[in-house]
């Protein structure tokens, strides 16, 4: 399975985190770490996600870049993740 760290840059609406999250849920992606902030101005947020799948990034980013509100979109880092069965 494949992580990457994605950034978003966006305008501030109550809406624009749901819509991050729910364009990440469909395209098959898991969140395994998000952090968001109100940027300098308030009229924008940054967030950052680490997400993991099978799919290529490039899915995510596309669809993302595609929103209303999102202003950027960054793929900061790619790594393999290995997975760890317990019984």
């Amino acid at each position: 399975m494949m992580q990457h760290q994605v950034a978003v840059q966006a305008r501030f609406n109550p809406e624009t985190l749901e819509r991050v999250l729910r364009v990440v849920r469909h395209r098959g992606f898991q969140i395994r770490a998000m952090n968001m902030e109100t940027a300098a101005d308030a009229q924008n947020i940054n967030i950052e996600l680490t997400v993991a799948s099978l799919r290529p990034v490039e899915l995510l980013f596309s669809q993302l870049s595609k929103l209303v509100d999102v202003a950027c979109v960054e793929i900061l880092q790619h790594a393999t993740t290995s997975q760890q069965i317990r019984a």
